[in-house]
């Protein structure tokens, strides 16, 4: 990020706000300066405008900007090492199949939150809400159809640096799948052993009923 616009942040991210005034002083910029920057760092969605700031004398308010939710992204997190951490407790805490069957747990309540799809939805119908509601939970998914051959491809692994050192976590993915899309068939290959992508593979049926 440009020097200006990060200083902005760590500025708005120290006082929960500040008016293009306060901006100003801080950085020993021009107002109109200072505006430029907090226009590209509003359309990056990453400062929204809250309310405004009355003055005691004359004048007009001053609008106070903040951070939006995906402003917090630019700061350091640890949500990687604090998830690393629990599960080595479960690890240490719990029998092998009791973290599997934990994890087969939380796979269907990730599911479960999907939107339900109407009875009688298509194939293809599912394929779509799958792959969508994946994207939403940073998968980046998408579904191909290859000579009836339909397979389903989440190119993002959201535990990349955490399912390194705990593989039982592809479980809770493939529990999740599976309840989204009861006509998988299998995990085909995985980010974790090292191929640019999660693919997996889903039964098709033909008008007859038989599969294909």
């Amino acid at each position: 990020m440009q020097p200006v616009r990060r200083r902005i942040v760590e500025i708005l991210k120290a006082q929960e706000g500040a008016t293009v005034a306060d901006l100003a002083d801080h950085l020993e910029m021009a107002h109109v300066s200072v505006r430029h920057h907090l226009d590209i760092l509003i359309g990056e969605d990453l400062v929204a405008q809250a309310g405004v700031r009355r003055h005691n004398g004359a004048g007009r308010p001053s609008q106070i900007y903040v951070l939006t939710d995906q402003a917090a992204a630019l700061f350091p997190q640890r949500h990687a090492a604090f998830a690393a951490d629990m599960l080595d407790a479960l690890k240490a805490r719990l029998s092998g199949q009791e973290v599997r069957n934990l994890l087969a747990q939380l796979g269907e309540k990730s599911a479960s939150e999907a939107p339900t799809l109407p009875p009688g939805a298509s194939l293809e119908e599912q394929l779509d809400a799958t792959a969508s509601y994946l994207t939403e939970q940073g998968y980046n998914a998408h579904w191909e159809e290859h000579d009836g051959r339909y397979e389903l491809f989440a190119c993002n692994c959201p535990y990349t640096g955490v399912a390194d050192d705990h593989p039982e976590l592809c479980l809770m993915d493939l529990t999740m799948m599976q309840h989204l899309m009861p006509d998988l068939i299998r995990l085909e290959s995985r980010v974790l052993d090292g191929t640019p992508r999660c693919h997996y593979v889903v039964r098709n049926h033909n008008r007859d009923g038989a599969e294909a």
